[in-house]
């Protein structure tokens, strides 16, 4: 019988989920408009390897998987691939996650952040890391322009939209509610984040 975990990633904060290969990840926006940052690193004994989005950039020669398409490693292992996405997008691979610096330099110290809330969910799993992957950042409204701009828009996400992935590997993944609200990123206000993690075993 398959069996599912359900997880709630409150407003301005982030989780750590431990899933198996083969495991279902549906990240949900359920009341829109609201970005999720992604990250993934194996598990497996002996392991360092982590989801580098400019490794899947490289091999994908996409901004952004599509169905079927996998997310790699930092070894050019996949480590998650794409099955659905309910989602209008679009989704980033360019942006880095949200950090103290950035709203040092908005005028905000002390204000909540990605990194920050990354680091935290990885050391209440017991895993230190000496830099910060950029993550995917999902349902973030930020296509490059003609122009060569990347202006973050307000996301589009419905109430409801999601996508689904399916782990390739052993992972730690962390997703994080994107924590920006001086800017109009994740619309009017920063929300709440579900992840559904469906184990075919």
């Amino acid at each position: 019988m398959p069996s599912s975990r359900h997880i709630t990633i409150a407003p301005q904060s982030g989780e750590a989920v431990a899933v198996k290969r083969g495991d279902l990840v549906r990240i949900i926006d359920p009341k829109g408009q609201q970005v999720a940052d992604l990250w993934a690193f194996a598990t497996e004994e002996g392991a360092l390897d982590w989801l580098s989005t400019s490794q899947t950039r490289n091999i994908t020669e996409r901004l952004f998987p599509r169905i079927g398409e996998s997310f790699y490693s930092a070894k050019a292992e996949p480590m998650l691939t794409l099955i659905e996405d309910a989602s209008p997008g679009p989704h980033d691979m360019l942006y880095p996650a949200c950090d103290r610096a950035l709203y040092d330099h908005a005028g905000l110290p002390d204000h909540p952040n990605c990194q920050d809330n990354l680091l935290a969910a990885l050391k209440r799993s017991g895993i230190a890391i000496s830099f910060v992957p950029d993550p995917v950042d999902l349902f973030q409204n930020s296509p490059p322009q003609p122009n060569g701009r990347i202006d973050v828009l307000a996301s589009i996400n419905p109430p409801g939209g999601y996508v689904t992935l399916r782990a390739e590997r052993d992972l730690l993944l962390v997703v994080t509610a994107c924590s920006v609200d001086f800017h109009p990123t994740n619309g009017d206000a920063c929300t709440e984040i579900e992840v559904e993690v469906t184990s075919p075993r």
